[in-house]
Parts: C-alpha cells; sequence; structure tokens
C-alpha cells in the first residue's frame, strides 16, 4: 500500500506536534506541508529524522515554505518553479523510487503552495494567475517524462462548485473566480486526475475553514488543497479522504490533511 498525504499546517512551529503525532498515527509513505513559515537554518529536521523520515525543504521566516517527508530517500531534487519569484518559497519537487515487491517504481512528487491571490483584480491575483501559467509550461514537460507523476498541495482554487458552501455567495471571488477554475481545469485536459473526485465522497466535503464566523462548526469551507495523479496512478487508486479531525482539535490550522492511497502499483 502507498499512501500519500498533504496539510497546509499554518505554521510548523506551532503545530509540530500535531504533525509529528499524525505521522505516527498514520504512516504514509510521502506527506507534503505547504505554509511551514520557517528559514531553513531553524527547520525541525531532526525531529522528523527520529521520526523515520527522510526531510526536504525550503522556507522563509512568517510565511510560505514547503517541504516534504519521505520514508524513501529523495532524488533529483527542485526547489524553485523555473521561471517563478524566486523569493517566494512555494515550490518544492523530488524523485522517489517507491519499494513494491519485486517491482520497484520511481515517483515525482511535486508540492505546491499556490499564491493566494489575496482579491481578484490585485496585483497579488495578476501574480496568482501568473504563477499558474508557469506552473503550467513546467508540468507540461514533467507528465512527458514521468510516468508517475503527483501534484499536490494547496492550490488555492476551488474548482468546482461542489468544493464550495454557497457557489452563489463565492462566484467571482478570490479562490472560485473563473480564471482560476480555468487554470485548474488546464491541469486536468493534461492528463491529470483530480484524486478525491476519483473515490465517491459524501456532498460538501472541505479541506479549508476559515478560522472566522465558525465556519468549521457550520462547516462553511472550500475544498482548495488537491492531490493530482496520473492515469498510471488513477488506476490503482483505493481511497482518496480529508481527515477533518485536526481542524477541530486545539489550535489547529485552517486546513485539514488530505490523504490517497494505492494498491499494487506495477
Amino acid at each position: 500500500m502507498l499512501k500519500i498525504a498533504t496539510w497546509n499546517v499554518n505554521s510548523l512551529r506551532v503545530r509540530l506536534p500535531q504533525v509529528l503525532r499524525w505521522l505516527d498515527e498514520n504512516q504514509p509513505n510521502l506527506f507534503a506541508l505547504q505554509e511551514t513559515k520557517v528559514e531553513d537554518e531553524k527547520f525541525p529536521h531532526t525531529a522528523f529524522k527520529e521520526s523515520g523520515y527522510n526531510v526536504i525543504f525550503t522556507g522563509q521566516k512568517a510565511y510560505n515554505g514547503v517541504a516534504i517527508l519521505s520514508r524513501e530517500p529523495p532524488q533529483n531534487v527542485l526547489k524553485q518553479l523555473p521561471l517563478a519569484d524566486a523569493d517566494q518559497k512555494r515550490f518544492i519537487a523530488a524523485t522517489y523510487s517507491i519499494s513494491n515487491g519485486n517491482n520497484p517504481f520511481d515517483l515525482r512528487l511535486v508540492n505546491l503552495y499556490v499564491p493566494n491571490g489575496e482579491a481578484v483584480g490585485s496585483e497579488k491575483y495578476i501574480y496568482k494567475l501568473q504563477w499558474l501559467k508557469q506552473l503550467e509550461k513546467f508540468l507540461q514537460q514533467e507528465i512527458k517524462q514521468h510516468k508517475y507523476l503527483v501534484i499536490l498541495g494547496d492550490f488555492n482554487i476551488a474548482p468546482s462548485s461542489l468544493d464550495v458552501y454557497d457557489p452563489i455567495k463565492w462566484e467571482g471571488r478570490v479562490l472560485f473566480s473563473e480564471p482560476e477554475r480555468m487554470h485548474f481545469g488546464q491541469l486536468i485536459s493534461m492528463g491529470f486526475f483530480d484524486a478525491l473526485r476519483e473515490i465517491s465522497q459524501e456532498p460538501n466535503t472541505f479541506s479549508w475553514w476559515d478560522y472566522r464566523t465558525f465556519a468549521f462548526r457550520r462547516n462553511h469551507g472550500l475544498r482548495i488543497d488537491h492531490i493530482l495523479i496520473t492515469s498510471h496512478l488513477a488506476k490503482y487508486i483505493t481511497n482518496c479522504y480529508i481527515d477533518k479531525e485536526l481542524r477541530g482539535a486545539q489550535q489547529p490550522s485552517d486546513h485539514a490533511p488530505v490523504i490517497a492511497a494505492f494498491k499494487d502499483v506495477p
């Protein structure tokens, strides 16, 4: 069984005990983190090593930051989206040799923290759309080179009305505007599959809830954290779900982990 997970922790320093406990209980092969909000020299790599995980990371103080934890050592690590702003620590990728009995295979993992965009029409929104264009150019080449490719993380895009608690209220707003949804659709058109939609889900399944207005208690959320997979992986997916329990913990992140499981990948 291969288990891959992603979680926007919204500050690794604050959430480290939760992350370590979740690792121990769930034992993913690969675990992508976003919004670690910690400089590289202060990253708690020793704690993950003691838990049996390799870790690669790129970060900055107070915002952004991404990391990948893995049972297998990383290869061909890339810490910057080509042609994107190098000062924004939003991207990390690596290849992992996955043991599967007598049939090991290489899996390429790309971990993203897509810009939020702030508000439609703002400079940050324009930057977000430009960043997504660069991502698409990069992935067009990656999908040609890697049979087993996973793109995951906080996309800051709710791709359809199923992914928003009130589509009418959110229509035209950042995270659910048409240009953002079109960029997500471009990834699907390339040949990626939305892992969560490969598995039957309950209605109103979300991964992010605002800290304000009792949003989690009312389940006023959005699904903006995603795991996208190639067809070669989609054939072997057995489960994909969102672990809402952590969102109800003390001092929670405003996001919940998303987990995908695969069986008998050749």
